[in-house]
């Protein structure tokens, strides 16, 4: 605990506008059922001046969806991306691609691609893909278990140092650092991460990032949060958790309640 105490000496995060990606993984089905939903959530997100939102389709739903939106408040997002820019990489995806059907950000070590076998240094290797087009990248990391020892510190640490690595400072800009514990994912309010821990969890990662570039970066770095985000916890996860935004899954595919988790984004002042 000592370690988080010590860290209470800088400001907890900078002023600023939330962001929050929806993350609709392999949904929905159809397009007629993506335009439905994405509209739905347009209604709620042009209208927010304190909050950010991305939208993450399937890819196959990128171009078209791009073509419903022209508002500064909303943007898309790929889920994944491949670094190569070409060549003979069958169903692979280039950062290229992603920008030409209307991306901005694109997601990179969701730990659902880790659980398929995404290394750290794939993470890695996309990431500077992605900064390298010039999207944002929205870096994901987790671990599977929260153990009282502290030893899950570590496995953030190598994760974040890992897909980092020779990344310059300047390029920070363009990085999301979205925590994602995959023992929280779909748990219940009660069951999932305490505003508590997550704020802890916060000022260790931003500790990180102070000991490979230095304190203003390390707290102009975004830093969301992702596992089991719904209306009845957004709050306090942005409060007294000191999440700058979400990386929402199960939640994002209801627009009222996105709508919900939104408005709620939007209404945090921080101090």
């Amino acid at each position: 605990m000592g370690v988080f105490y010590d860290m209470l000496q800088y400001p907890v995060m900078e002023k600023g506008k939330k962001i929050v990606i929806a993350n609709w993984k392999m949904n929905p089905q159809t397009f007629s059922a993506a335009k439905r939903l994405f509209l739905g959530i347009k209604k709620k997100a042009v209208t927010l001046r304190n909050t950010d939102t991305v939208i993450a389709p399937p890819f196959v739903f990128l171009s078209s969806l791009s073509k419903l939106y022209s508002s500064r408040r909303m943007a898309l997002s790929g889920q994944d991306v491949f670094w190569e820019k070409k060549g003979s990489f069958t169903g692979e995806v280039s950062t290229s691609q992603l920008k030409e059907s209307g991306a901005d950000y694109v997601i990179v070590g969701h730990s659902e691609r880790r659980a398929l076998g995404e290394t750290n240094d794939m993470v890695h290797r996309k990431v500077k893909a992605v900064i390298k087009e010039g999207l944002t990248a929205i870096v994901c990391i987790g671990e599977s278990e929260h153990d009282s020892h502290g030893a899950y510190l570590k496995f953030l640490r190598e994760q974040l140092e890992s897909a980092l690595v020779k990344i310059k400072a300047g390029n920070l800009k363009n990085i999301i650092i979205a925590y994602e514990p995959l023992w929280a994912i779909g748990k219940t309010n009660d069951e999932a991460i305490t505003p508590e821990k997550l704020h802890e969890t916060i000022l260790f990662i931003r500790r990180v990032l102070i000991e490979m570039y230095n304190k203003d970066i390390a707290f102009n770095t975004r830093i969301i949060y992702g596992g089991s985000v719904e209306r009845g916890n957004a709050h306090a996860l942005l409060i007294q958790g000191t999440a700058q935004g979400f990386l929402v899954g199960h939640a994002s595919l209801d627009a009222l309640e996105f709508g919900d988790i939104l408005d709620i984004a939007n209404q945090v002042i921080e101090h």
